[in-house]
């Protein structure tokens, strides 16, 4: 038997690898909409407390989700290319201490939110955290070609969670943000879903592409892109935004639909992923509009 201490560099790999389970770049982008989400509740500044604790929060919950996909996807994981070589299909870790860890950042998280923020983000963070960790990861992934639609309400409330962060209630504004990111969910994910469209079929996911074929999976997302256009135009047409709100979304939507419309044509997997990308950069800059057109009206008034 070796005993001899654990070095530096092991240690290092060791919190490399718990940190994947967090899939940080995800998370990254489910807190800035959930901060966003904090900054529109309110016409001042979220206050300090909120913001701090509502924002480790709700991270540390959608990491604890993320940790439980890795959980119940490593057997899948690691036949697929795109994911074999997370830490549990190389067994950086085992699935024993990746329950845990989930366990202890749900634990903390819940915590955190009920006690620190309020009731009501704590209860609304557990049920995203149960639809996804538990029941899209569990069960409509294996079970139907909508998976990504049906699944896609858990990772589009973040923003109504940074909302009832600092307010305490269930504001129909936040729900607006919630449409959004509901819309922009299937047209993002099956852009890479056609992608790895090969990686799917080798583990029986019924993802869109691999049940029902590249051409209907492109036909939807163009039809879901439509969808997500009109959507985002609620914020301006219920006067939550303004006329700035307006215009870059406008030309945010003219950029996603170009990618759509030319997916029909262009077939290569190459386009897929340039529109997966895109529709990255599209939230993210999307809510980014929003809140700087929530404070240009505080901007204007100081000036």
């Amino acid at each position: 038997m070796d005993n001899r201490p654990i070095t530096d560099a092991a240690a290092s790999v060791n919190w490399q690898d718990y940190l994947a389970l967090c899939k940080p770049k995800v998370v990254s982008l489910i807190v800035f909409t959930a901060v966003v989400g904090m900054f529109l509740a309110t016409p001042a500044m979220v206050p300090w407390d909120i913001l701090i604790f509502g924002t480790i929060g709700i991270g540390l919950a959608a990491s604890s989700a993320a940790a439980i996909n890795h959980v119940v996807d490593h057997r899948i994981d690691s036949i697929m290319a795109r994911t074999m070589k997370r830490p549990l299909p190389k067994g950086n870790v085992s699935v024993i201490n990746a329950v845990i860890f989930a366990w202890f950042l749900g634990t903390i998280s819940m915590g955190i939110l009920a006690f620190l923020v309020n009731p009501l983000t704590a209860g609304l963070t557990a049920i995203s955290l149960i639809g996804y960790g538990f029941i899209y990861s569990m069960f409509l992934k294996r079970a139907t070609p909508q998976n990504i639609v049906i699944g896609g309400a858990a990772g589009a409330a973040p923003p109504v969670l940074g909302w009832t962060a600092v307010t305490g209630t269930l504001d129909p504004n936040s729900l607006l943000l919630f449409l959004i990111i509901f819309a922009w969910t299937p047209p993002h994910f099956w852009a890479l879903a056609i992608y790895r469209r090969d990686d799917y079929a080798s583990v029986d996911i019924p993802m869109l592409p691999v049940t029902h074929g590249v051409e209907f999976t492109r036909l939807h997302i163009l039809l879901y892109t439509i969808v997500l256009c009109i959507v985002t135009l609620l914020p301006y047409l219920t006067y939550m935004s303004g006329v700035f709100y307006l215009v870059c979304t406008l030309l945010l939507n003219a950029g996603f639909l170009y990618y759509a419309i030319r997916m029909q044509k262009d077939h290569s997997d190459r386009l897929a992923m340039q529109t997966f990308s895109y529709s990255i950069i599209y939230l993210m800059i999307l809510f980014a509009v929003l809140l700087i057109d929530h404070y240009i009206p505080l901007l204007a008034s100081v000036l």
